[in-house]
């Protein structure tokens, strides 16, 4: 009943330093998940949107369907990959998922 206001004060700081402690294991949990999980999967789609806009005609690819063949038409947002002679397939650009033989640019004759 008697208690001095010295004690309730230390009894108050010391559930604010707990009530942060609680909120460590959440934050690593975030960070590692960051690092782990959602880092490498953003760098796989800028790595992949890179590939897509270097497209050009003569390049091979493979295409989500399983699909491989080589690119005569590159258009905004698709482009037109020939899989047999004569048999040409319009593919939507992003569903191009590896590009197999890229096409070397031609040097300057010196």
């Amino acid at each position: 009943m008697f208690v001095t206001p010295a004690y309730a004060q230390a009894a108050g700081s010391a559930g604010a330093a707990g009530a942060f402690a609680q909120f460590i294991p959440l934050i690593l949990i975030f960070a590692i998940m960051y690092f782990l999980m959602i880092r490498p999967q953003q760098k796989r789609a800028k790595l992949h949107r890179e590939m897509v806009a270097a497209l050009k005609k003569g390049d091979q690819v493979i295409t989500q369907g399983g699909i491989i063949g080589k690119v005569s038409t590159v258009r905004d947002d698709e482009v037109e990959v020939e899989v047999a002679t004569g048999v040409k397939v319009r593919v939507v650009r992003a569903s191009i998922t590896q590009v197999l033989n890229p096409t070397a640019p031609v040097a300057a004759n010196s």
